[in-house]
């Protein structure tokens, strides 16, 4: 797997991930949109861990500075 992710792009996947997890463990949201947001916490944060994204993979997408 190629790297695809930026810093920034990681960046901003984990906050947004973080704040569904806040949104959800203080009761903010529940029920299907609970679980909604919980996958997509769980996506983001391992998209970003990994530095690859499929989606960005399949659409010739990235963030990455390049090396030249």
């Amino acid at each position: 797997m190629t790297k695809n992710i930026g810093t920034t792009d990681k960046v901003l996947r984990l906050s947004i991930a973080g704040a569904c997890v806040i949104a959800i463990a203080t009761g903010t949201v529940s029920g299907i949109l609970a679980l909604v947001l919980g996958i997509a916490a769980v996506a983001l944060t391992g998209t970003a861990l990994f530095s690859f994204c499929g989606l960005y993979s399949i659409l010739g997408i990235t963030t990455c500075k390049t090396s030249q």
